[in-house]
């Protein structure tokens, strides 16, 4: 079953009109009573990144086999033939792997700017081969320079786990002016690009330069580790019998802060890796959303441009809320994102408004034959400033609300565990100034419903249902302009013989994708249908 297939990741706000690629039914091998030693490629539901048509140069970034923790170091230069200003450009990684290997955490830097970050499928005996492509066109500012190169998949390679990571990642640039699109999640600035991309000193310390009229922070949070931390919407308060811990529970806020004062907040996202929840067979197909292609959290720090501009540095700081003290288990590089006023020297501005609500974070725990950890956590900001450009004055109010609430259960020795949880983070950004006040509103919702059980003869069933939503509306004066709803959902069924090697595992299991989005611009639809590791359906149109 080597017939290649292309992993592709697109951000949630893109719409898509036209054709649908793949989008008659797949013609695949009859399925075979269970998993074999081989399967289908990685294929993800998701649409693939639009290309410009014309004229377009490559570059080859890394290529790099990851045995251990040593990182690949090379050296970046910009593309000879495409100018320095791209309407798009494309990163593709091209992945393969054989043998037996865990799921492995992923990053490149260029330049000290993270521009993607990645995990791996579980390979096959056979081997697989897979795919990934991203839009990193927001990051013109530092491909325009020659850059240190560092990718990491960090990996073990003894007598058991054989699998070596071979990689390679391109750069594909194509000419021209950045087109106008949909505009980033929760963002409400029309250059999608910005004229430069920071990131932090080894003190976490910025000097923003002083005619920023923008600037928006992103961090690729995860947790992960093979800790705690990486299954961190399962840990339970310490006064809970069960094998992960923390000091409250398993609410997570990731927060930033800008020289000690709390300057966003947001809730992140529950990704389930390729080995997650004790069942790899839900994964060798189609991944959890977002596994592959990890979108940064961002946050829009303009309310506080008139501070981070005196051409002082700046402390900014990230921190996962509800980590117990002391301990690891989350990465989160920081890169700032800044707009310029072309026509000043020095954009002068202020904070108007800083409001934190209080944090609510509550765990119950119900003793019983079936252990029970209710979980309810809330928290609100609100921040709002304005600069003086040439063109004005602008204020900018930034809103954000989360929630969480989850029920977790288990039995003695967790041969049943069972969580429903539910995340919300709703952001509205406002930009007045310039004309009419443009609002931004991103409602945000993640769901987790599964169960896993252990029984006879050792027979581990994994039943789990993934879900990715947001609504997006953007408005100006009042009046709606543009929407899009985006549904993203995996269901899986998996069950095999645990504790034996993996020859005798008799593994079975079904699993879909769905990935909808539809508004203003266009409809994208795509489902996908994989049993015993054949890809059984692959279907889509709108």
């Amino acid at each position: 079953m080597k017939r290649r297939i292309m992993m592709s990741m697109l951000a949630g706000a893109t719409l898509l009109a036209g054709s649908l690629l793949g989008a008659t039914p797949a013609q695949s091998a009859d399925v075979p009573a269970e998993f074999g030693s081989d399967w289908h490629d990685p294929v993800t539901a998701a649409p693939p990144v639009t290309k410009p048509s014309g004229k377009s140069c490559q570059v080859t970034v890394a290529e790099a086999r990851f045995r251990d923790f040593t990182p690949y170091r090379g050296t970046y230069t910009p593309p000879d033939g495409c100018g320095d200003r791209w309407s798009k450009v494309v990163l593709r990684m091209d992945g393969k792997v054989k043998g037996r290997q865990f799921d492995r955490l992923g990053y490149l830097h260029l330049g000290g700017v993270e521009i993607f970050r990645t995990s791996t499928p579980q390979p096959s005996p056979d081997g697989i081969e897979w795919s990934v492509e991203k839009d990193v066109t927001r990051y013109s500012d530092t491909l325009r320079a020659g850059q240190d190169v560092e990718m990491l998949i960090g990996n073990v390679v003894d007598d058991t786990y054989t699998g070596i990571i071979d990689v390679k990642v391109t750069l594909t640039f194509y000419p021209g002016r950045p087109t106008s699109g949909p505009r980033t999640p929760g963002t409400s600035h029309t250059r999608d690009v910005p004229d430069r991309v920071l990131t932090l000193d080894d003190r976490s310390v910025l000097t923003a330069p002083r005619n920023s009229e923008r600037i928006v922070a992103e961090v690729y949070a995860t947790g992960s580790g093979g800790g705690c931390e990486e299954y961190w919407y399962l840990t339970v308060p310490s006064s809970a019998p069960y094998s992960c811990q923390a000091d409250t529970g398993p609410y997570r806020e990731v927060q930033i802060k800008v020289d000690g004062q709390l300057a966003g907040i947001a809730a992140p996202f529950p990704t389930v890796w390729t080995g997650g929840w004790s069942n790899p067979f839900l994964w060798y197909v189609v991944p959890g959303p977002r596994a592959f292609d990890i979108k940064p959290i961002e946050y829009d720090l303009t309310p506080f441009a008139g501070l981070l501009n005196d051409g002082r540095p700046h402390s900014v700081e990230v921190s996962v809320v509800g980590v117990p003290e002391g301990q690891s288990g989350w990465s989160t590089p920081v890169n700032v994102l800044v707009w310029q006023d072309a026509k000043r020297a020095h954009v002068t501005g202020k904070l108007t408004r800083h409001e934190v609500g209080d944090l609510a974070d509550s765990s119950t725990y119900t003793p019983g034959s079936e252990h029970r950890v209710d979980t309810e956590g809330d928290h609100r900001l609100t921040v709002a400033g304005y600069v003086d450009t040439s063109h004005g004055r602008v204020r900018t109010t930034v809103h954000r609300l989360l929630a969480n609430t989850s029920t977790h259960r288990w039995t003695d020795g967790e041969a049943m565990d069972a969580l429903g949880a539910t995340w919300t983070d709703d952001e509205s950004v406002t930009v007045d100034g310039g004309g009419p006040a443009r609002t931004t509103r991103t409602q945000r919702t993640y769901s987790m419903d599964g169960t896993t059980t252990l029984g006879a003869a050792d027979r581990l069933r994994t039943v789990l249902t993934l879900g990715d939503r947001a609504v997006i509306t953007e408005s100006s004066g009042g009046r709606r302009i543009a929407w899009s709803r985006l549904d993203d959902t995996y269901a899986g069924d998996a069950t095999y013989t645990a504790n034996v090697p993996r020859d005798q595992r008799h593994a079975v299991g079904t699993t879909s994708e769905r990935y909808r989005i539809h508004g203003s611009g266009g409809c994208y639809d795509r489902s996908l249908t994989t049993v015993q590791g054949v890809l059984t359906e692959d279907r889509g149109g709108c």
